[in-house]
């Protein structure tokens, strides 16, 4: 039953991490974006994100957020949330699940502890800036 069971690859759909200027803290802040890369739209894109890890040899965890896009069209991009600070010292984890032509398609993207910094930033498709790829 288990071999019945086909779950596509995920391609060309990412978690990205953009730093762009903040009105409210003037200030560059880094944002998590949904970038569908694909020819073709996702549907009822799911995202539940959290972050967790050592600070100080101590063990944080953060709450879990949920976020849903019932469209995400193809080519574009959607933002998910902010990244505060000290979350960027954790393990920054996304686990995304969507919709293209009635196949579900998941995946886990994380973004290792101090991973997301302006010194390992690079060219994203589809956004035309700068940013981090979520492996």
């Amino acid at each position: 039953m288990k071999a019945d069971i086909v779950i596509p690859k995920v391609e060309n759909v990412h978690i990205v991490a953009i730093q762009e200027w903040s009105d409210d803290f003037q200030e560059n802040c880094w944002y998590a974006y949904l970038l569908n890369a694909t020819n073709e739209p996702l549907e009822m894109a799911m995202i539940v994100s959290r972050a967790y890890g050592l600070i100080d040899g101590e063990q944080r965890n953060t709450m879990s957020l949920r976020h849903a896009f019932a469209k995400v069209e193809s080519q574009s991009a959607v933002r998910i949330e902010f990244l505060e600070n000290n979350v960027l010292q954790l393990n920054n984890e996304f686990l995304l699940s969507y919709f293209i032509d009635n196949k579900m398609f998941d995946k886990k993207f994380i973004f290792k502890a101090n991973a997301i910094s302006e010194k390992v930033k690079i060219d994203l498709p589809v956004v035309n800036k700068q940013g981090i790829l979520g492996s």
